[in-house]
């Protein structure tokens, strides 16, 4: 299939490693230029190396206002069409471990930078009348996953504000969706993992074996699996799909709407 993204100009959160990369480097396969953005220049490097003239490395931190401000200053000028928004979440944690403290830290982790993220870039698309934005989230906002409260609740709040801005600029040529990943072999499982060892007295295997244990089709997924749907996402060829959160889990999620 011709995504038809071929020069096409994109922004990639968290691209050093797990969902972020996957996606940056299916991007770069399909002929678009990627601008990467992540905290470790040196992780930039070798997809730079491989794509000199086709991955811009951005090193930052995209919950920081002032990375957000770095990154549109590059941008200034160019034609954006989509971005993966995509980077790490808070602390595993059970609601009685954390405090107020936790939960301000967790909203700009997980919920304050999107927004202004989203604010800059609608601006953006309204002026060239399209655009794609794919929001990486987790399956906790169907099924709440144990250990994870911070997670659980920040992120149903990006589930609210994403649904209603599509409804608000999609006769714009704007569409935006959220993919809810489960449990993948990524960085990402592994403060999970790490808490199950802690609380339960177990081994990092016996933790990882009962997490996928959960799965229905019996392994955790691979990042090109997940890569290679958010990357349609992004694609003019998902003109018609927006305002949908997507499980992309193995069969994690049990409700008929999952």
């Amino acid at each position: 299939m011709n995504l038809h993204i071929d020069n096409q100009c994109f922004i990639v959160g968290g691209a050093s490693s797990g969902f972020g990369k996957a996606t940056a480097e299916a991007l770069l396969k399909e002929g678009a230029i990627v601008y990467g953005i992540a905290r470790g220049a040196d992780r930039l490097q070798s997809l730079f190396e491989r794509y000199p003239k086709r991955f811009v490395p951005v090193t930052g931190d995209l919950t920081t206002t002032e990375t957000l401000d770095h990154l549109f200053e590059l941008l200034d000028g160019h034609i954006i069409s989509g971005a993966l928004v995509n980077a790490g979440g808070p602390p595993a944690a059970t609601f009685l471990e954390t405090n107020l403290e936790d939960w301000d830290a967790a909203y700009r982790q997980v919920m304050r930078w999107k927004i202004d993220f989203s604010k800059r870039m609608i601006a953006h698309f309204k002026t060239q009348q399209y655009g794609r934005l794919v929001f990486v989230e987790s399956v906790s906002v169907k099924q709440p996953i144990e250990n994870l409260v911070l997670s659980n609740a920040f992120r149903l709040g990006v589930v609210g504000f994403v649904k209603t801005l599509a409804q608000e600029v999609a006769v714009q040529g704007i569409t935006m969706n959220i993919l809810a990943p489960g449990y993948h072999a990524t960085p990402a499982i592994n403060r999970l993992i790490d808490k199950k060892v802690d609380t339960e007295n177990i081994s990092k295997e016996a933790a990882q074996a009962a997490f996928t244990s959960q799965i229905p089709v019996g392994k955790m997924g691979a990042p090109d699996d997940f890569a290679a749907l958010a990357v349609w996402l992004l694609s003019p060829q998902s003109r018609y799909l927006t305002g949908q959160t997507i499980s992309v889990d193995g069969g994690v999620v049990q409700g008929v709407m999952g």
